[in-house]
């Protein structure tokens, strides 16, 4: 005779009851859906100035300046703004290519230094930066 606990022939159940999984899975998600659109709002704030990185001066880097007045320099020479993107033009085919450093005067328009890097991107320059100068304290 085979005697059980109870009387009863019971079975080891070796499922697991994933119920309590999935009620703990769905309040995470909704706590996430709320809580993600908050975080991702920006506050309005001032950015802080570019720092200063010290770039290497090769003699193969041209320096194209705009000062206060829009006025276009290649290298300290003034130049029209025709001379400028042929002058881009010729220096693309270069290998290596050389860089293009813009230094805008802090007063100038936006416009001026905007036609420098249309023009190296017309003529097909590849690296473009601008030079600043760093935050005094």
């Amino acid at each position: 005779m085979n005697i059980s606990e109870g009387g009863d022939n019971t079975e080891l159940n070796s499922t697991i009851n994933t119920t309590p999984l999935v009620d703990v899975m769905l309040v995470l998600l909704i706590v996430f859906l709320i809580a993600v659109p908050v975080v991702l709002k920006t506050v309005p704030v001032q950015l802080p100035n570019v720092s200063n990185i010290p770039t290497q001066s090769k003699p193969e880097n041209i320096v194209i300046s705009v000062d206060a007045a829009g006025e276009t320099y290649w290298n300290n020479v003034p130049v029209t703004k025709e001379d400028l993107l042929a002058n881009l033009r010729a220096k693309a085919p270069i290998k290596p290519q050389p860089e293009v450093h813009i230094r805008g005067d802090l007063s100038s328009r936006y416009e001026p230094v905007g036609r420098v890097v249309a023009y190296c991107q017309k003529a097909g320059i590849v690296r473009v930066g601008f030079i600043t100068s760093p935050e005094h304290h």
